[in-house]
């Protein structure tokens, strides 16, 4: 697939070898401590607990969970949760535009990129203090939020500085590496928070090796404030290892408010001359948002349909980060040799098909074994080939304004995935028909980005 200069060409040289793309990667490596432990599959679910719904309802529930009042009271509690998120994504679309904006025009990426892993870092070790009480139920949920504001923040930074580790030959293979770098990282850091916090040796009162009480969630917090350390120190090595941009190509120079109108400028320059990253921010905002239902969703259908335990849904999210992991490094191959698109467009028919095939294999664990880890083989190609084909076409010295374009368009739509999978359950009763849902959202990404070309964008 041609490319002309300009459409690969890095803000800064890239670094030479493979200590600063290690580097850089590491940060992946790092961040599966918020994405896996605290969004996805520990903390997040401790606030969704009955820990925090009122004593006086769990025990007239007397150990049944389909207790209307205790049903209702986790609803809230979930309720709460969401709506803290919702403000957080609102936050992220109005800001991380224009402060990947900024990180261009000032030359320090580095910086902010520190400075916002560090606001993550301290949200995440605050955790600790969120006792199983429901007094601390908002504290929690407020921590979740901050955390994903400034998550999202340093994410635009450590994305624009892809092309300063990269060239245009082995762009999608150094994405992929980092994108494969954060699942592995998933399955060594939850394996390891597991055995050593969670999962009990025979006295139920405690988790892991270490024997932590489980007396107002200790042991999660404490797996929690472990990740936080783990996430601080692996952060490290890309603020040491890879070089800043260049001053001489610090460009553009505006206050914080003045930004906005840059902005507008930016969205008006990309709807007149490079339409079609516009279209591709558009339709990946799509699909991305259907790729987190499955991630999301799946845990609820595997234990709702087909009886997995709590245990068994976390063996299931370690298999899932393994093959996602895997394909993820071979996807990388496969973009600088067939394009970003092609690896994006199969995954997608690929996950349809799946998507489609949960509906017939009745209620079969080793079905959804295979199936379920059919489909997160290629969640991950799709997303780190989404983050090639923009780093491929963004302007030079621009790409942390796009990838903040990249962040708000996702957070924009981000409300289709629930939205429509509880629509189908709540027309069907059927929990499997949510999937339904999650393939639409896949097949309209899909249909987006087929009339997208891969060119370089030329913002004026």
């Amino acid at each position: 697939m041609p490319h002309s200069a300009s459409s690969s060409s890095p803000a800064s040289p890239p670094a030479e070898g493979r200590r600063p793309v290690i580097a850089w990667a590491l940060w992946d490596w790092g961040s599966a401590a918020f994405n896996a432990v605290v969004t996805t599959f520990v903390f997040s679910t401790y606030l969704s607990s009955q820990l925090f719904v009122d004593p006086a309802i769990v025990a007239a529930a007397n150990g049944d969970d389909k207790d209307p009042a205790l049903v209702r009271a986790l609803a809230e509690n979930a309720s709460l949760v969401g709506l803290a998120l919702m403000f957080a994504g609102i936050v992220v679309a109005l800001v991380a535009p224009v402060l990947g904006q900024r990180s261009d025009g000032t030359g320090r990426r580095k910086l902010w990129l520190g400075v916002n892993t560090g606001l993550v870092v301290l949200a995440m070790a605050a955790m600790v203090f969120v006792e199983g009480t429901p007094g601390y139920l908002v504290l929690g949920a407020t921590l979740l939020a901050v955390g994903n504001v400034f998550f999202e923040f340093a994410s635009v930074n450590y994305y624009a500085m892809l092309t300063q580790v990269s060239t245009r030959e082995n762009i999608g293979r150094v994405s992929g590496f980092g994108w494969g770098m954060g699942y592995v990282g998933g399955i060594v850091l939850l394996i390891l928070l597991l055995v050593l916090f969670i999962q009990s040796f025979g006295n139920p009162d405690a988790g892991g090796l270490l024997a932590v009480s489980k007396d107002g969630g200790l042991n999660i917090r404490l797996a929690v404030l472990a990740s936080a350390l783990w996430y601080g120190v692996f952060a490290i090595p890309v603020l040491v290892r890879v070089p800043e941009i260049p001053a001489q190509r610090r460009e553009v120079r505006v206050g914080f408010f003045r930004s906005y109108v840059v902005l507008w400028n930016t969205l008006r320059s990309l709807w007149r001359d490079s339409r079609q990253v516009l279209l591709f921010l558009v339709a990946s905002a799509v699909f991305r948002d259907g790729l987190t239902g499955v991630f999301t969703f799946g845990a609820i259908i595997a234990a709702q349909v087909f009886g997995f335990t709590s245990t068994e849904v976390l063996y299931f999210a370690v298999a899932a980060n393994v093959v996602a992991g895997v394909c993820t490094f071979l996807a990388g191959r496969l973009d600088d040799r067939f394009g970003p698109k092609r690896v994006i467009s199969t995954s997608l028919v690929c996950l349809i098909v799946l998507g489609a095939t949960m509906l017939f294999i009745g209620t079969s664990q080793t079905g959804f074994w295979i199936v379920g880890l059919g489909l997160c083989a290629f969640v991950g190609p799709v997303q780190s080939a989404s983050r090639s084909f923009l780093a491929r076409v963004a302007p030079q010295g621009r790409e942390g304004e796009i990838f903040g374009l990249y962040a708000t368009t996702g957070r924009a739509v981000s409300f289709l995935a629930p939205g429509l999978f509880a629509l189908f359950v709540g027309l069907t009763g059927d929990t499997r028909l949510g999937i339904l849902g999650i393939v639409l959202i896949l097949a309209v990404g899909l249909v987006l980005l087929l009339p997208v070309k891969t060119r370089p964008a030329a913002i004026v």
